[in-house]
């Protein structure tokens, strides 16, 4: 144990000789731990956790393609008429990312936000916090 505290004393008497090595060597071990921690966190949050939804193995996107767009979202009738004439899914819903204008008190900020038809949150299988469901009239 004496021989650990004198090598800990020995590497602490040398890194203040030398403050130039000690400042190279202490960023890049912080650059080293911040990269390798947002790496896992990144990895474990995508492959490692399952998603929180029933079977999430079955679900799928979908979208229209043109000319300039490989992924579009569809118009909401096209939406309907997919649901009018689906016969290969249990079920479908519509999801859409905008971003809106909030304000009131204090300064307006753009948030981002999903738009999304009334099944959306039964056909993931999960219930809100607090709160209802949309119901199909207010799709």
């Amino acid at each position: 144990m004496t021989t650990l505290l004198q090598d800990i004393k020995f590497g602490l008497r040398t890194l203040a000789k030398n403050p130039g090595f000690t400042v190279v060597a202490v960023i890049t071990l912080a650059l080293g731990i911040g990269a390798n921690t947002a790496i896992f966190s990144v990895v474990n949050g995508v492959l490692l956790n399952p998603l929180p939804f029933a079977q999430p193995n079955r679900l799928v996107a979908l979208y229209t393609r043109d000319s300039k767009f490989d992924q579009m979202s569809i118009s909401y009738p096209n939406f309907l008429d997919w649901v009018r004439d689906n016969q290969s899914f249990s079920g479908l819903a519509a999801y859409r990312g905008d971003n809106f204008n909030l304000f009131g008190v204090g300064e307006p900020e753009r948030i981002p936000a999903e738009m999304i038809s009334a099944n959306f949150f039964p056909l993931l299988g999960v219930q809100p916090v607090i709160g209802r469901v949309f119901l199909p009239q207010e799709d």
